[in-house]
């Protein structure tokens, strides 16, 4: 069981441009999150290539352990992820559903690292967050998301 917390909240408009930090957003099933890229239908990656696109999620513990590992200081919003957790143990949601505030999401798949981050960013990123680059997400029931609110598990552990 975990109970972690949102402290961070990210996006962008327009595909390539930099994200840029919110206190809460409005996320909507099926959708993604209100004024994001994708839910704008804007984003790298078409409408068609399914639900991992509405939203994306980090660990403030995997860029932590980017500084400390690879002396690599990746600030959050570079990460081009849209939630930023700490005490969530992201890599073991795929398949499960977990609740951040209000809002339920169900884990669809890890969220790799790319040559595209590594090109904005810099050299050693994509080495660094492999396996803890984060997690793709489905919106199952909307609300609003807010910086502080709790993540917790929706489902009882097996």
């Amino acid at each position: 069981m975990f109970h972690g917390q949102l402290i961070g909240i990210f996006i962008a408009q327009h595909k390539g441009t930099d994200l840029h930090a919110i206190d809460k957003v409005e996320a909507v099933a099926g959708r993604g999150l209100t004024g994001d890229r994708y839910f704008l239908k804007d984003g790298t990656f078409s409408a068609k290539d399914g639900p991992d696109r509405e939203v994306t999620l980090i660990e403030a513990e995997a860029l932590d352990g980017l500084a400390h590992e690879y002396e690599i200081a990746l600030q959050p919003v570079q990460s081009r992820r849209n939630l930023l957790t700490r005490g969530v143990p992201l890599n073991h949601l795929v398949g499960k559903t977990f609740k951040v505030g209000p809002v339920v999401l169900r884990g669809i798949r890890l969220c790799e690292p790319c040559g595209h981050l590594e090109k904005l960013t810099c050299t050693g990123v994509e080495k660094g967050l492999k396996h803890r680059g984060g997690l793709r997400a489905q919106i199952v029931s909307g609300g609003l998301l807010e910086i502080g609110v709790n993540v917790t598990p929706s489902e009882p552990e097996a």
